[in-house]
């Protein structure tokens, strides 16, 4: 088991960017209103929905997608649109998102969080993988091994992101442990926001999809151990990949077990492909009140949905 990859240096663990000043962010109101919309996304790097269709096509026919950068920069449009329009969902003052790509080939040399972020105008901190440069991953299931890969030689690299109307503080790289394989997702981060006299530890997570339940379950209780180190409210979001009944089931009570509740019905379909609908995205909370929540259905960008919820702090 590790829980590290080298190849990363102190300051390449975090990434920071800022599309607002403080002054800029208190004309918004936020702060007054013990209220807030977070979201959680993953965005599959912008490459689009056909995950299933689009792996086959690159096995059998040798076929990708042809402008790779436009095809992008339309798709992070796409969902910044989604974010903005007050439409598919309430505008989010706090997005988590997933497979935030950082100028790889497959992202058409896009950095997705930070032009996500200058596209909604919002702060942003990106957390890179790390992934092995030059170490060929290890063989996966056949029903994951859809997934467009990096490179061995990429320059560039995944990882998740956290995109804010708020300033962030106190954010924290959670690297998680993994088994065989030091490609496959074992990351979260987490970072505070602040709303007046109000706090809120939000914790973004990309669990593992080819690990069995005790595989997942590891991963989650490490996330928990960072989790329980603040006693205040919390939210715990992100793909947790549960992509079976089994692994719904095993997750949800994990998290029920350690104090935390979800709105979201087990069984609520997240991702999609083929024709199949899963529950891969989960937000959980602790503490706080949740009033509204919903699955968004914004199409082209990714095969996730984005989920949200309207998170009450007073």
């Amino acid at each position: 088991m590790a829980t590290t990859i080298p190849s990363l240096n102190e300051s390449e663990m975090l990434e920071f960017g800022y599309a607002a000043t403080r002054a800029e962010v208190s004309k918004t109101g936020i702060g007054s209103d013990p209220t807030i919309v977070v979201a959680s996304y993953n965005i599959r790097y912008a490459a689009g929905p056909h995950l299933i269709s689009g792996g086959l096509l690159r096995k059998v026919a040798g076929r990708g997608i042809g402008n790779r950068a436009i095809h992008v920069a339309r798709n992070i449009e796409r969902a910044a649109r989604a974010f903005s329009d007050d439409k598919l969902l309430p505008r989010p003052d706090v997005v988590a998102i997933q497979e935030a790509d950082k100028e790889t080939a497959r992202a058409g040399r896009h950095h997705i969080a930070r032009e996500l972020a200058e596209a909604l105008q919002m702060n942003w901190i990106h957390v890179p993988a790390g992934i092995p440069r030059g170490e060929k991953p290890k063989a996966r299931q056949w029903w994951l091994d859809f997934e467009e890969p990096i490179d061995l030689h990429d320059t560039g690299d995944t990882g998740i992101g956290l995109l804010s109307r708020l300033l962030l503080s106190n954010v924290t790289r959670i690297d998680l442990p993994w088994h065989e394989c030091a490609w496959r997702p074992r990351l979260a981060m987490a970072a505070t926001v602040s709303l007046g006299a109000c706090r809120l530890r939000i914790l973004n997570a990309h669990v593992d999809p080819h690990a069995a339940v005790g595989g997942q379950l590891e991963q989650l209780e490490t996330l928990m151990d960072e989790a329980e180190k603040d006693a205040g409210p919390s939210l715990i979001l992100g793909d947790f990949n549960t992509l079976s009944k089994t692994k719904v089931l095993e997750t949800r009570s994990f998290m029920e077990s350690h104090g935390y509740s979800t709105p979201f019905p087990s069984g609520t379909a997240t991702w999609r492909g083929m024709g199949i609908r899963l529950h891969a995205d989960w937000i959980f909370y602790r503490n706080v009140r949740i009033s509204k929540w919903g699955v968004a259905r914004p199409g082209g960008v990714s095969d996730h949905w984005p989920i949200w919820a309207e998170v009450d702090l007073s």
